[in-house]
């Protein structure tokens, strides 16, 4: 997810999206713990795409001053 895409969306669906992306983060976390994770890069690509929404939140709260 670019952060183009990022800034189109509205705080609640970036919120709401935060929240998807560390449940997924979580269940890959258990499956890589047990050894049934297969594609252990995706970790770090949603890793990074929680920051990347987290980064644009924060831009869209300092703008509001």
């Amino acid at each position: 997810m670019k952060a183009s895409e990022i800034r189109k969306m509205t705080t609640d669906e970036i919120h709401t999206k935060i929240k998807e992306l560390k449940a997924e983060l979580f269940d890959m976390r258990m499956k890589m713990a047990t050894g049934n994770l297969e594609k252990t890069h995706e970790i770090d690509k949603k890793r990074k795409t929680v920051a990347r929404l987290k980064t644009v939140l924060n831009e869209k709260d300092g703008s509001d001053n």
